[in-house]
């Protein structure tokens, strides 16, 4: 395997009723804090008043942020970070899910950033310090309750780029499974696909000697096929709810990365698709990721070969390494399909007409991808397939 170190300081507060440690969780960082949340679910189902009121109970200053979108924009971003300024801020706290987490951690950075925010996204500038934060959850899909990774869109633009800095690790996150019931089914399907994608981006790597990580990688995704159909069928389930939760957060903590360098070619194309379209996040990787491993599966048959067969179940009886390969990656797209996930970029009405410019955005920092270097023409192989 690669030299790695390892690092997460968030503390992970984990089960029912856990909104009980906010204010021993909140003690360290001050009174003056900006709260930000989303479109008003957590007002539908509750969750809004509990923590005002716990926030009442600490006596805190709080200003709000509501709003934020599922593809968080630069805009937004800019609001909450005027909010901080206006009100002194001294710490965020974000209720929602990976899109509400990823735009706080870019209004922390921002905040106390004196040049525009943007050019840290981009990486012209690197952050020196960030206000604290920490996060409510009440999605299980990105795992950016417990990393240091944001995505963020500038509509205006039509960028959508990914970012990062130790810096913007939550402070903490509280996961309660009961604060993702109201989650509808379509979400659902969206969180597992996305948590799955990036068990994927992981799993295709090139490192060597990494059994222990690979069977990681391989149980969180067997973990998850196992509960989400039945989730799907039962929404307020707390069990399966909190399985699909914890293993959101595995998924991109750091743990499956351990010693190796993985692809994340299809989220870069995934970006590009809704920087121009604005369509969910992980209904565009249910389309693409299949096609990016169809497109790449001759790079190194071995890694889609052992996916297929430990995960997948594929038999290797009179097939050779590529038709086991690709029997997985067919069972894993009919898979998702299975749930309700789209399976081509017809389904969110995309046409080939701007297929060239998508591909232009995903090549805006040039080649990439870990695992299959990806010029452009790999990328409109991929889009055309996806079409």
């Amino acid at each position: 395997m690669d030299n790695f170190t390892y690092y997460n300081p968030t503390r992970l507060v984990f089960g029912k009723g856990q909104i009980a440690q906010l204010a021993s969780e909140m003690k360290p960082y001050g009174k003056n804090v900006l709260l930000v949340y989303g479109g008003g679910s957590i007002k539908r189902n509750g969750l809004y008043d509990a923590v005002k009121s716990e926030l009442e109970k600490m006596g805190a200053a709080v200003a709000e942020l509501s709003g934020v979108e599922p593809n968080p924009r630069l805009s937004t971003v800019k609001r909450g970070i005027q909010l901080c300024r206006e009100n002194n801020v001294s710490f965020i706290l974000a209720v929602g899910g990976g899109s509400v987490i990823d735009c706080t951690k870019a209004i922390a950075a921002g905040a106390v950033y004196e040049g525009d925010v943007w050019d840290l996204i981009l990486k012209k500038a690197e952050p020196k310090e960030a206000l604290p934060f920490g996060t409510i959850l009440t999605l299980a899909a990105t795992g950016s309750e417990m990393n240091s990774g944001s995505v963020i869109t500038n509509w205006e633009t039509q960028e959508k780029y990914g970012w990062g800095s130790p810096l913007v690790f939550p402070k903490f996150s509280i996961l309660d499974p009961a604060n993702t019931f109201s989650v509808p089914k379509d979400h659902t399907i969206y969180g597992i696909v996305d948590m799955m994608s990036h068990v994927l981006e992981q799993y295709f790597h090139h490192a060597k000697n990494t059994p222990l990580q690979d069977r990681f990688a391989e149980s969180v995704l067997k973990t998850v096929m196992e509960a989400a159909p039945e989730l799907l069928n039962n929404l307020e389930d707390y069990e399966l709810r909190e399985t699909i939760l914890y293993n959101g957060t595995i998924a991109l903590n750091g743990t499956l990365s351990m010693g190796s360098r993985g692809d994340w070619g299809s989220h870069n194309i995934e970006h590009a698709v809704s920087a121009v379209y604005d369509i969910p996040h992980a209904g565009g990787l249910a389309i693409l990721f299949p096609n990016w491993m169809r497109h790449n599966v001759d790079g190194d048959v071995s890694r889609f070969k052992q996916l297929a067969i430990r995960v997948f179940g594929v038999s290797e009886e009179g097939k050779d390494d590529r038709e086991v390969a690709l029997e997985g990656i067919d069972r894993l797209s009919a898979f998702w399909t299975s749930l309700g996930a789209p399976n081509r970029l017809a389904d969110y009405d995309i046409d080939d007409s701007k297929l060239d410019l998508i591909a232009d955005k995903a090549m805006a920092r040039g080649e990439f991808g870990n695992f299959k270097s990806q010029k452009k023409d790999d990328v409109l192989t991929i889009l055309k397939r996806s079409l």
